[in-house]
């Protein structure tokens, strides 16, 4: 469910008090580990956290108008989610990621970024908390680079292939 919400305050007053509780605490965890370069905003309907232009001017491959997504917070119709896109797509962080959230004993509703919860209690915060803080913006903006624009393969010249000789056609005499 996209909101229509412009600030990030709106999005929050659009709640109904007891998901803008939820959302608002999950909020402030990852404030508190978000890396300077990130900024806070509406993106795509949903409170979004981002590499903004002035730090990643190519912006997003997919809409490169857009800011650089990091995570997002958001109330869909049946649940609240957080959206982990700098755990998505780095197969260490997100083994740690599901290895930690387990130890705290939650249960943990991941699809490939997208960890869905019901109430703030299903959430492991420090778990969370810990896995924004383990990309700061520079290190995101290099991995995302190297998955979306990978280095040249320097590949061993190829061999020239000679030309063909040219055939000879010969005139057949009649008979």
């Amino acid at each position: 469910m996209q909101s229509k919400a412009t600030t990030v305050e709106q999005y929050l007053a659009s709640l109904p008090e007891d998901r803008r509780a939820a959302v608002s605490a999950v909020r402030e965890v990852i404030l508190e580990n978000l890396d300077e370069d990130y900024e806070e905003g509406i993106q795509y309907g949903m409170l979004g956290y981002y590499v903004p232009h002035e730090v990643f001017p190519a912006g997003y491959h997919v809409d490169p108008k857009q800011p650089l997504p990091f995570a997002a917070l958001a109330s869909q119709k049946n649940h609240m989610a957080v959206y982990l896109m700098g755990v998505y797509g780095q197969p260490q962080l997100e083994k740690w990621f599901r290895d930690a959230w387990t130890k705290t004993g939650r249960k943990l509703d991941m699809g490939k970024s997208c960890v869905r919860f019901k109430k703030l209690e299903d959430v492991a915060l420090d778990v969370l908390g810990e896995a924004i803080r383990r990309v700061p913006a520079k290190a995101y903006i290099q991995q995302y680079e190297s998955v979306i624009r990978p280095p040249d393969k320097k590949k061993a010249p190829a061999a020239k292939k000679s030309k063909p000789a040219a055939k000879k056609t010969v005139a057949r005499k009649r008979a």
